[in-house]
């Protein structure tokens, strides 16, 4: 989080050196086998790239998920947070874990739910509204690239009333700035440039290399079959 020190945290193993935060949150990705390289992928924004970050690596490793979700629960402890929020689907793991992570750490019960997808930005539904209105509130996405599904839930938190105190995220894989989402604060664990191009700029689709249907919103491209085997 701009200005604010980051603090030493040691890893998962007890004997280890303390280490960066940027640099454990890097070893989460590595060991969990998130970061993708030398391929072609297609992002959330439409763009192209040759690396990708799957998020959906880290959640079954429930303990690292935490740790995450920790760093920014340590973050914005003295904030006044009242509920955290995630777009569905990545972010509900997200903000459920954040949410009890302020919850321990700050003594007052943090509610956690999560935004859905609509025709247009994010909506708040199954009466999770109730819990937004009103309220103090996180929001916590896993990777920007434009930042448009951040500013998304940003918007939706505040078109029914909830107040928005910051944007926290695993990595900032775009140069995302606390402006571009309309938030005075960014918390980003890891920034990380990875380049990003427009279909027509693309070097692997001017070599005819197919995107990764495994990952990313690639997976909509899958046939039925590929998408089930």
């Amino acid at each position: 989080m701009a200005g604010l020190d980051q603090p030493e945290l040691r890893p998962s193993f007890p004997d280890g050196p303390p280490i960066s935060r940027e640099k454990r949150v890097r070893q989460i990705l590595d060991q969990t086998g998130a970061v993708l390289t030398d391929g072609h992928f297609l992002y959330t924004s439409g763009l192209h790239g040759d690396t990708y970050i799957n998020k959906d690596a880290i959640y079954p490793h429930t303990q690292e998920t935490k740790e995450i979700c920790g760093m920014w629960a340590e973050d914005f402890k003295d904030a006044d947070i009242e509920v955290v929020v995630g777009p569905a689907m990545g972010g509900v793991i997200l903000a459920n874990n954040t949410a009890d992570a302020l919850t321990l750490i700050t003594g007052h019960d943090v509610p956690g739910v999560y935004a859905e997808k609509a025709d247009k930005g994010f909506v708040f539904t199954r009466g999770y509204e109730e819990f937004v209105k009103g309220k103090r509130v996180l929001v916590v996405e896993d990777v920007l690239t434009t930042g448009g599904s951040a500013k998304s839930v940003v918007e939706a938190v505040r078109e029914i009333g909830g107040e928005v105190v910051g944007v926290a995220v695993i990595a900032n894989r775009g140069g995302v700035k606390p402006q571009d989402l309309g938030v005075d604060i960014l918390d980003s664990l890891m920034d990380i440039q990875m380049k990003a191009v427009r279909q027509g700029e693309c070097q692997k689709c001017s070599e005819g290399i197919p995107i990764n249907t495994r990952v990313g919103a690639g997976k909509k491209l899958a046939s039925p079959q590929t998408s089930n085997s």
